[in-house]
């Protein structure tokens, strides 16, 4: 008789103020694995690892941006990165902005991006905002699915937002008023 094991699942979320070397190494292979997949938050091709390299350790340098990590069983599996408003918008101080939003194949169906964006918004929330937005390709289906599932309205569409092999992608407009 076999007996079954079930690893059990942590998960946690993290605000990264630095990033360091494999920290560094599970965002740059998550992120390959999500561009693979074909939700690589812009990138339709991986880039050369140097060229990740440089963009998370710029990422935690950006003074009106903070990357959130998405861990499973410790490992990075899954980003997101909140932006507030340049110091010279103050008309839109209140309206920050979630993006590059992502979940590695592999650590997807765990509630890993749904712990993110309630981190963002709890984030938000402390730092005065009254409105959180986010776009999204129009093929992000379980993604728009995600953003609905948690009080998001869409307010918008792009009909040029992305091409992809040459397809005109639409882009969906989502916002959600915190309380």
């Amino acid at each position: 008789m076999k007996a079954e094991t079930q690893k059990k699942i942590n998960i946690s979320v993290d605000l990264l103020s630095s990033i360091n070397d494999v920290d560094l190494a599970d965002i740059c292979n998550i992120t390959e694995q999500a561009i693979k997949a074909g939700g690589g938050f812009g990138w339709l091709k991986v880039p050369p690892r140097n060229t990740l390299n440089k963009y998370w350790k710029g990422v935690v340098l950006i003074k009106n941006r903070k990357l959130i990590v998405g861990r499973l069983n410790d490992v990075i599996a899954g980003a997101l990165q909140l932006m507030f408003q340049p110091s010279n918008n103050e008309a839109q101080r209140s309206i920050f902005n979630i993006t590059s939003h992502f979940v590695a194949p592999w650590a997807r169906g765990h509630g890993l991006a749904k712990a993110m964006i309630d981190k963002a918004e709890a984030i938000s929330k402390e730092n005065g905002s009254s409105c959180v937005q986010l776009d999204v390709r129009e093929t992000q289906k379980a993604a728009i699915q995600l953003i609905k599932s948690k009080g998001y309205k869409k307010w918008g569409i792009n009909p040029n937002y992305a091409i992809v092999d040459g397809n005109n992608i639409k882009g969906l407009y989502f916002l959600k008023k915190l309380k």
